[in-house]
C-alpha cells in the first residue's frame, strides 16, 4: 500500500471503491432531507444491504423506524413491498396462493408480496408460528417452497423488519433460529433535543409535502448486486481474523450469559467489517471496524443467565465489556 508522503492520511486503494463511497454519501444525502439523526441505524442498513443482510429494527412507535426503510428503499430502483404482520395473517398472505384458472382449466400460482428485492416488515413478532416459518426459509435460504415446488427470491433479495420492543400483547417472541438470520438488530432510541426542534422545522416547511416525493433514486439493482460483489475483494489480515473469532468465541465462555454466538456471527462480523470499510472508501478493515459492527451484530444472537437478567444487566452492555477486555490488534 502506497502513502502519499505530504498526506500520511490518504493511500491508494487496490479495489476501486470511488462510485461505491459516492453512492453510499448520496444515499445519506437523500435521506437527509426528511431523516432527521439516527446516523447509526441508516449507516447500519447501508451495510446491510452492502453485505446482503437482513436487519431487525426495533424501537418504540415515532422513531422513524419504518419511514426510514421505505425512504432508503426509495432511492434504490428496486421492487419493493411492505407487509403489515398481523396475529392472524397466514403463510399463503406473503407467499401467494395458487388460483384455478377456468380458461386453461389449470391452477396458477399467483405470486405474493414476498416477492420483491427489498422487504419491509412491520411489526414482525404479531405473526403466528407458520407464518414465520415461511418467512423463515425466504431469509435463510433466499427461496420459497410452494406445493412441492421451489421458487427462487430475485437478487438482492433483503428483509428489514420492525418490532416495538414495549407492547407485548399479542406478539410472539422470535425463535432463536430466525434471530440468527438478521445481520443486525438496530436499537432505535429518541432524538435528542436539537434533533427534534430541527423535525418540526422540516416538517413545518414542507408545507405538507410527501416524503416520498423528496428522494431521488440513487442505486439500481444491478448496482447493488456489483457492489455485494465488491466488498467481497476487501482485504483482511490474518490478525484481524483472529480478533473476529476471539470476540465470538469470548459469549462462548462468558459467565454472564446462557447462549453464546454462532460462527455465523463471526461470518457476518467479517462481511459487515468489509462493507463500512468500503463506505469509507478503504480496501482494508481496521479493528475499529469490527467493534462498530460487533455489538448489533452479537447482541441478539447471545441470551443472559438468569442471575445476569434480574440485575437488569443488557447484551449490549456485556458486549461492550467483552470487547473492551480483549486485545486489540495492532
Amino acid at each position: 500500500m502506497e502513502t502519499d508522503p505530504q498526506n500520511p492520511l490518504e493511500f491508494n486503494t487496490r479495489i476501486d471503491l470511488s462510485e461505491l463511497k459516492q453512492a453510499v454519501e448520496r444515499i445519506t444525502s437523500e435521506l437527509g432531507k426528511v431523516i432527521i439523526g439516527q446516523n447509526e441505524m441508516i449507516e447500519l442498513l447501508i451495510v446491510s444491504i452492502l453485505a446482503n443482510g437482513h436487519t431487525l429494527i426495533e424501537g418504540v412507535p415515532g422513531v422513524a423506524k419504518t419511514i426510514t426503510a421505505k425512504l432508503l428503499a426509495k432511492t434504490m430502483n428496486v421492487d419493493f413491498n411492505r407487509i403489515q404482520f398481523t396475529p392472524d395473517l397466514m403463510p399463503s398472505d406473503i407467499l401467494g396462493t395458487s388460483v384455478f384458472n377456468v380458461k386453461t382449466t389449470e391452477f396458477e400460482f399467483k405470486k405474493g408480496p414476498l416477492f420483491a428485492n427489498l422487504i419491509l416488515i412491520d411489526e414482525i413478532n404479531r405473526a403466528p408460528a407458520k407464518t414465520q416459518s415461511a418467512l423463515f426459509e425466504a431469509m435463510a435460504e433466499r427461496q420459497i417452497t410452494i406445493d412441492g415446488q421451489e421458487f427462487k427470491m430475485p437478487p438482492p433479495f433483503l428483509v428489514f423488519a420492525t418490532q416495538n420492543p414495549i407492547e407485548q400483547e399479542g406478539t410472539y417472541r422470535l425463535p432463536e433460529a430466525q434471530l440468527d438470520r438478521f445481520l443486525f438488530k438496530i436499537k432505535v432510541d429518541y432524538p435528542s433535543l436539537e434533533e427534534e426542534i430541527t423535525i418540526l422545522e422540516n416538517k413545518h416547511n414542507n408545507k405538507g409535502e410527501v416524503e416520498e416525493n423528496l428522494i431521488d433514486q440513487v442505486l439500481t439493482a444491478d448496482e447493488i448486486i456489483a457492489y455485494q460483489a465488491t466488498i467481497k475483494q476487501v482485504i483482511v489480515e490474518t490478525n484481524l481474523l483472529k480478533y473476529i473469532a476471539a470476540i465470538v468465541n469470548h459469549t462462548r465462555h462468558n459467565a454472564n450469559l446462557y447462549l453464546g454466538a454462532s460462527p455465523r456471527a463471526s461470518i457476518a462480523i467479517l462481511d459487515a467489517s468489509k462493507a463500512l470499510a468500503a463506505m469509507q472508501g478503504r480496501d482494508f478493515i481496521t479493528p475499529e471496524d469490527i467493534k462498530k459492527v460487533a455489538k448489533p451484530i452479537l447482541a441478539h444472537r447471545v441470551i443472559l443467565t438468569p442471575e445476569r437478567e434480574m440485575e437488569g444487566m443488557t447484551p449490549e452492555k456485556v458486549v461492550d465489556l467483552m470487547i473492551e477486555s480483549l486485545e486489540i490488534p495492532r
